[in-house]
C-alpha cells in the first residue's frame, strides 16, 4: 500500500501518529459529553461514565475519562451547607436493639432501611421519608410533608407495604432512634405486619449508612441543582427522580453497575432466609437486647 501511494512506511506511520489519535480523542470526548448530558439528572461521575462507554464498545480506562471530564469542566453540583435537624431521639418510647448489623440480605424483603431528610424550598423546608430494600437499594416507599410528625414515616411505610408482599417474621425494619420510628403507632404497624423493628445505636449514623447514602445521592443528583417553588413541585420532581431515574436507570456500583429494578429482575435468590433472628416471632426490646451486643 505504501508503494502504491509512493510514500515510505516511516512516513505513513508519522502521518498516522499525527492524525489518527486526535480523531479518536475527539470522538471519545464527544461521546463523553453526550453521555454526561443524557444522564445529567443522574450527575454521573467518571466511573459510571466509563461503564457506559465500555458497554458501547469503547476500550477506555477511567483515568482517561476523568482527565477529559476535568478538561471539559463537567463538574458536579456542590452540596448545600445548612442542614436542619430531622431526628429527635429525646423521647420516652422503647429503643429497639440494632439487628441490622447482623444481617446480610440474600433476597428482597429481608432488610428495609428508613430515614428522613429535609428538602429546601424557596421560603421553607419540607421533609421526605424513604424506605429502601437493602438487598437491591430500591426505594420501596416514600412520602413528603411539611411536618415531622409520625404520620410522615407512616405514609412511607404504607406505600412500602402496598408495594411488597411480606412474609411475617422474615423482615427487619431498621431506622434511627427518632420519635417518628419509635412511637407506638409506628411500632404497632410494623408488628401488625410481622416486621421486626431495629434501631441504630445512639450517635452512630453509620449504622444506617445505606439510607444515609441514598439521601446524599438524592441531594447531589436532584435536590441541590433545583429551585422548587412549592411542595407540589418538589414532590413531583423528586417522585420522578425516585421512581424513574433512581429505581430504573441509575447504575449502582454495589449492584454490579445495574439499576435496582434491573438487579431485582436479573437475580434469582434463594427463598427468603430468616432475616429476623427471632425465628419469625416478634420480640420485645428487652428480649433481643443481647443480640445487639
Amino acid at each position: 500500500m505504501c508503494g502504491l501511494a509512493g510514500v515510505s512506511r516511516a512516513g505513513y506511520y508519522r502521518h498516522w501518529l499525527a492524525s489518527k489519535p486526535r480523531q479518536e480523542e475527539t470522538a471519545l470526548r464527544d461521546k463523553i459529553q453526550c453521555l454526561v448530558l443524557a444522564n445529567r439528572k443522574l450527575h454521573y461521575g467518571h466511573r459510571r461514565i466509563t461503564v457506559l462507554l465500555r458497554r458501547d464498545g469503547w476500550m477506555v480506562n477511567r483515568k482517561r475519562v476523568l482527565r477529559i471530564i476535568r478538561e471539559d469542566n463537567l463538574l458536579c453540583v456542590p452540596k448545600q451547607a445548612f442542614r436542619p435537624p430531622t431526628t429527635d431521639s429525646r423521647h420516652g418510647f422503647p429503643i429497639w436493639p440494632n439487628l441490622a448489623r447482623h444481617i446480610r440480605p440474600m433476597a428482597i424483603n429481608q432488610l428495609w432501611v428508613a430515614d428522613i431528610t429535609y428538602i429546601r424550598l424557596a421560603e421553607e423546608f419540607v421533609y421526605l421519608a424513604v424506605i429502601l430494600d437493602a438487598f437491591s437499594r430500591r426505594v420501596v416507599g416514600w412520602a413528603m410533608a411539611d411536618h415531622l410528625r409520625a404520620e410522615l414515616a407512616l405514609s412511607a411505610l404504607r406505600m412500602a407495604l402496598a408495594d411488597r408482599e411480606i412474609v411475617p417474621g422474615s423482615l427487619v425494619h431498621h431506622s434511627d432512634q427518632g420519635v417518628q420510628y419509635a412511637c407506638g403507632d409506628y411500632i404497632a404497624r410494623l408488628q401488625h405486619a410481622g416486621i421486626q423493628p431495629s434501631m441504630s445505636r445512639p450517635g452512630c449514623p453509620w449504622d444506617n449508612a445505606m439510607a444515609e447514602s441514598f439521601m446524599r445521592t438524592l441531594k447531589r443528583e436532584e435536590v441541590d441543582g433545583q429551585a422548587y417553588r412549592d411542595r407540589a413541585e418538589a414532590e413531583a420532581s423528586i417522585g420522578v427522580f425516585i421512581e424513574t431515574v433512581y429505581n430504573r436507570r441509575r447504575l449502582h456500583s454495589a449492584l454490579a453497575y445495574l439499576a435496582p429494578e434491573e438487579f431485582e429482575a436479573t437475580r434469582h435468590p434463594p427463598p427468603a432466609l430468616a432475616a429476623s433472628v427471632a425465628g419469625g416471632e416478634t420480640m420485645s426490646p428487652a428480649s433481643v437486647e443481647t443480640l445487639s451486643l
